[in-house]
C-alpha cells in the first residue's frame, strides 16, 4: 500500500497507524520506557542510557516527535522530552475497545 492510499482510511485509523509504526523499533520502546521512568530528560542522558549513537537516537526522537509520542522543549543548547500524554490516551482507549470486543464476542 502506497503512501497516497492513506485517503481511503479515517483519520483516526491514519493516527493509529502513525503512531504503531512509531512504536515499530525496540529503540523507541526503550526511549519511551525511559521517558516514563524518569519523566523528562534531555537527549544527552538519553544518549547515555542506550547503547546507539547520538545521530541514531535523534533519528528515533524525531521519528517520535512526528507521531506525536513525545513532546520537546528547547532549553539552552538541548531539548528536553518528555511523553505527550494525549496520544497514548488514544492508543489506550484503541486497545480498550480491541480487547473489550474481543471479550465480549466468541469467536474461533
Amino acid at each position: 500500500m502506497g503512501a497516497s492510499k492513506t485517503e481511503h482510511f479515517t483519520e483516526k485509523q491514519n493516527q493509529i497507524a502513525l503512531i504503531a509504526k512509531a512504536l515499530g523499533h525496540p529503540a523507541r520502546i526503550a526511549i519511551i520506557d525511559y521517558l516514563l521512568k524518569v519523566n523528562e530528560c534531555i537527549c544527552g542522558d538519553i544518549v547515555n542510557e542506550l547503547p546507539l549513537a547520538q545521530p541514531t537516537i535523534s533519528q528515533h526522537l524525531k521519528e517520535l516527535k512526528n507521531a506525536g509520542l513525545i513532546k520537546g522543549n528547547i532549553e539552552g543548547n538541548a531539548i528536553c522530552y518528555c511523553i505527550n500524554e494525549q496520544n497514548f490516551d488514544i492508543l489506550n482507549a484503541y486497545f480498550t475497545n480491541i480487547i473489550t470486543t474481543i471479550t465480549d464476542k466468541n469467536c474461533c
